[in-house]
């Protein structure tokens, strides 16, 4: 070694050591490798080829790290500064070593979830949990390597530690609710997005949102008052400013929380046809903290979501044509029956109408006795929004129907008469009437 350092004019431990153990990690490595593919290929099951692909990753930073390690006393260095670098690449090589094996332990729980959707709904909360035990597993051994005092420090650095990973583990748990419930609500059709699947977002959102906020202004003050600092300002600053902001918006906050509900409950949905307040259109948009409706005439309404006191919902799942059918009192109710039968059955035959309807058309039977008139009421389930166009198609069919059978609907007449009595107008024709012919003087005679 000293001829060898004499040839190249400086110490040759510096480049030969590192040369011979950079030559034998990656012989180590080498074999290593190959033994662990061998023993991959004759094992029919997925998990160790994820063990195989685990350790491949692995190993060269691993055995980077401890080549540096041994390296480091060929250093000049004071004792105490190379057992800071000692302990600096340890600290660095279990929190490696403790990275790999949560990702290893990740990803052979996904292999098990793969195979069935309740597997998989059970095993997910466990990869936050791997990815915490293996945290603090690095934690605590990164403290035995630098030796420190767990019951001082280290409690402290312990319990933010532990701050920051419940609120973690917090955050992941809503945000598993959160995507729990979006996969609950997911309907066969990937293609487009269903209304449900729209609010399950946008629920989501809000939850996610107010989550964050919370969890994370609460593990702010914990980790505050963990280096003695008095949050007791901070609290009530925050309890003094909610109180006022709750009073000066109390109407917006009554909009949002109302809002809120009205999207959880599924009361409405964009495209239904309903009625808020006495006032009927289609819901445009559904928001925290307005409702949209546009009426039919085009004018758009616009409810504040705190002052929604009634809503009626005409095409919630399903609708109704209901008609009230009006015949003279001559007809047989029964023959009306049955033809009003048949004009059911004609329109779910219909290949246009009958997608339309949901079940036959039901005779509900005689309504009432009017003046001129036997009302009997029939109705039909719908599609939701097709009740209107049932009942367009429902009364020209049963009108061209009671024409060729002969059946009267009957209508009100009215006479009206204009100056001289004696020259009637009949709106009923829409001409004037002859005058009743008058005796004439011979015949007045004669009756005399």
């Amino acid at each position: 070694m000293e001829k060898l350092s004499e040839m190249l004019n400086f110490n040759a431990r510096y480049a030969v050591y590192p040369v011979a153990s950079l030559a034998a990690a990656l012989i180590i490595r080498f074999v290593f490798l190959r033994i662990l593919r061998k023993w991959a290929r004759r094992t029919r099951t997925d998990i160790d080829d994820r063990i195989v692909a685990y350790l491949e990753t692995l190993v060269t930073p691993a055995l980077l790290l401890l080549i540096l390690y041994s390296l480091a006393a060929l250093l000049p260095l004071t004792p105490r500064t190379l057992g800071y670098v000692r302990n600096g690449i340890l600290i660095v090589l279990v929190c490696l070593l403790a990275f790999y094996s949560a990702r290893l332990f990740v990803s052979i729980f996904k292999s098990f979830e793969t195979r069935s959707e309740t597997m998989k709904r059970y095993l997910q909360p466990l990869h936050a949990l791997a990815n915490v035990t293996f945290a603090l597993l690095a934690v605590f051994l990164s403290f035995r390597i630098v030796d420190l005092d767990l019951y001082n420090q280290g409690a402290r650095i312990v319990r933010i530690l532990g701050i920051v990973i419940g609120a973690y583990i917090c955050l992941r748990v809503v945000n598993l609710a959160v995507a729990q419930m979006v996969r609950l609500m997911e309907d066969k059709d990937a293609a487009t997005m269903s209304e449900s699947e729209k609010r399950a977002r946008t629920l989501g959102k809000i939850i996610n949102s107010a989550g964050y906020v919370l969890i994370i202004g609460i593990a702010f003050t914990m980790v505050l008052s963990e280096f003695n600092m008095d949050i007791m300002p901070i609290i009530t600053g925050a309890g003094i400013a909610g109180l006022a902001i709750g009073f000066g918006a109390q109407n917006l906050v009554r909009d949002v929380i109302s809002g809120f509900f009205l999207i959880l409950e599924d009361q409405i949905r964009v495209g239904d046809v309903v009625r808020i307040n006495g006032t009927g259109g289609v819901v445009e948009s559904i928001k925290l903290r307005t409702t949209v409706l546009r009426d039919l005439q085009g004018t758009v309404h616009i409810f504040p979501n705190g002052e929604i006191k009634q809503v009626s919902n005409m095409t919630k799942e399903y609708s109704y044509a209901v008609l009230d059918v009006g015949v003279a009192y001559k007809e047989s109710v029964d023959d009306v029956m049955e033809i009003l039968k048949g004009v059911g059955e004609e329109l779910q035959r219909d290949a246009e109408f009958g997608a339309l309807l949901m079940e036959p058309l039901e005779i509900l039977g005689v309504d009432a006795f009017a003046d001129s008139q036997v009302t009997l009421r029939i109705r039909v389930k719908t599609l939701p929004l097709k009740q209107w166009t049932v009942e367009r198609e429902l009364r020209r069919r049963i009108k061209n129907t009671f024409d060729a059978a002969g059946i009267e609907i009957p209508f009100p007449h009215v006479s009206v008469y204009f100056g001289d009595a004696s020259k009637p107008f009949d709106l009923q024709f829409g001409k004037k009437r002859n005058p009743a012919p008058q005796p004439s003087k011979q015949e007045d005679e004669n009756s005399v």
